[in-house]
């Protein structure tokens, strides 16, 4: 008997199992014929809900990055925290650490998918912003920080923190060090923070 289930419910089976498919074997070794075979679905469902294989990645980026944004919200509200300690976990709660995040990096730095990194980061910014800045502002009025234009302020900090975190920099163990000590010693400059009270806190994200 064939089973028949809800759209949404259907959709999300399709992108749960070319997740897996995705970091077993790979995004370019993974065909649509592998993700229709492994749920036993007729190709006319799957193109009920995805255009292409390209589609069905675009939306696992979207559910990561909005599982990503809804971690960085949960710990940005938690006003326990100090704000540089909050400052720092919400940045390191963007960072993708699953085989799936690693696999969607992986392909997102191809050079034929640079429009799909392109929208993939301006949803993060878009999203992510509005929620530091409130932490940034916090620390303005406790006099931690010292930001003229917060948003625009955190905004380049996120770009800037993109940069150092990603994988594709192929550096030697001095340059990296480096450029840790760079991001730190540019970021207290551009919140306007004291001199090295930030370091503790910022090399955890490292």
């Amino acid at each position: 008997m064939r089973v028949v289930k809800e759209a949404e419910e259907r959709r999300n089976e399709i992108l749960d199992v070319a997740e897996e498919l995705f970091v077993t074997r790979g995004y370019d070794n993974t065909s649509t014929n592998d993700i229709l075979d492994r749920i036993g679905i007729a190709r006319g469902t799957l193109y009920y809900h995805f255009k292409s294989k390209e589609d069905i990645l675009n939306s696992i980026i979207e559910r990561v990055n909005n599982s990503l944004i809804a971690r960085a919200r949960a710990i940005a509200s938690d006003t326990s925290i100090p704000v540089v300690d909050r400052l720092v976990a919400t940045i390191a709660g963007l960072r993708v650490d699953t085989d799936l995040g690693q696999e969607i990096i992986d392909q997102v730095h191809k050079p034929q998918n640079a429009l799909m990194h392109q929208k993939m980061q301006k949803h993060l910014i878009d999203s992510v912003v509005p929620v530091i800045t409130d932490i940034v502002e916090e620390g303005n009025r406790q006099g931690i920080f010292n930001i003229r234009y917060p948003a625009e302020t955190t905004e380049m900090l996120i770009l800037y923190s993109g940069i150092v975190f990603d994988d594709d920099f192929d550096d030697s163990e001095e340059r990296s060090r480096r450029r840790i000590q760079a991001f730190l010693y540019n970021t207290e400059h551009l919140l306007g923070a004291a001199e090295g009270s930030m370091q503790a806190a910022m090399m955890k994200l490292f």
